[in-house]
């Protein structure tokens, strides 16, 4: 047996990976297995999204960029079926039909960090406000008490074997995946922290990485002006999307984000509603 002086002369030690990391492993190593991730970058003025924080502030409702993101990306997605179409393993696509906003969002469970994958369903259809509920949900109830977190949190500590039996039964079959992995795009966010930009793994088709809303000079009209600006980062799979496809997508985000939103939420602006219908809504061009 070697003493402890023995193990610091070694100048590394050897841990058994955290069961919590496993969430984030898993869609890296086997659930996006193969996937050829490729990286657009636009930079989005985020003066209008931040007047719609006021002016929803001003009647009693607090929501987030988080929730106005999440928003945007689902009404997008709805006119770019692709960015929410997966690959099967036996030569197939599947794209799905209910929007399902993913995100992240960091926990501890015990004295451990961990990322959990939360999701949204209708995203496209539910107000701000109720966006932004969930989203705080997700940041403050117990684990046990969120249904998502809950399931993840068990499933990490299920045996290997039950793991990857579940992990190929997701990747095979879709209506298997809608039960447990129903995002059809992924949001990580880094703001908080001061970050300008994040670039994380491209573990759905469309995967989204923000930073900070930062005042940043920019030029209007010929004119230098000091705008709220966000750069948004989307990498998605390239077996899936090709790269005038996924701007587009992304070029609809930007637009929703600069003001193209504001029909969809009109309803929250004059009657505060709960929830909007799409067929009500003008149609992304």
């Amino acid at each position: 047996m070697s003493s402890e002086s023995d193990k610091k002369s070694s100048g590394f030690s050897i841990g058994a990976i955290a069961r919590p990391r496993w969430n984030v492993l898993d869609l890296i190593n086997i659930v996006n297995k193969g996937s050829v991730p490729t990286l657009l970058l636009c930079d989005v003025d985020m003066t209008w999204a931040e007047n719609l924080r006021s002016q929803l502030k001003d009647q009693g409702v607090k929501t987030t960029v988080t929730a106005i993101l999440l928003k945007a990306i689902a009404i997008a997605q709805r006119a770019h079926p692709e960015s929410r179409t997966v690959r099967l393993p036996w030569g197939k696509e599947v794209t799905f039909g209910d929007i399902v906003a993913g995100f992240t969002c960091e926990r501890l469970v015990g004295s451990q960090a961990a990322v959990f994958f939360g999701a949204i369903e209708n995203a496209d259809n539910k107000a701000l406000a109720e966006i932004a509920r969930e989203l705080k949900e997700y940041a403050s109830s117990e684990l046990k008490d969120v249904h998502q977190l809950n399931l993840q949190n068990r499933f990490n500590n299920m045996p290997w074997l039950l793991r990857r039996f579940i992990l190929w039964a997701g990747t095979n079959f879709p209506a298997f995946r809608l039960r447990y992995m129903g995002a059809t795009f992924g949001l990580s966010s880094l703001g908080k922290f001061g970050m300008r930009v994040l670039v994380p793994p491209c573990v759905t088709t469309s995967t989204f990485g923000v930073g900070e809303v930062e005042q940043r000079a920019v030029v209007r009209d010929g004119r230098i002006e000091i705008r709220p600006m966000m750069t948004i980062a989307l990498n998605f799979d390239h077996r899936i999307l090709d790269g005038a496809p996924a701007a587009r997508f992304l070029q609809d985000v930007r637009r929703l984000l600069e003001g193209g939103l504001e029909g969809y939420v009109v309803a929250e602006l004059t009657q505060g509603s709960t929830t909007t219908k799409m067929d009500s809504l003008p149609a992304l061009t």
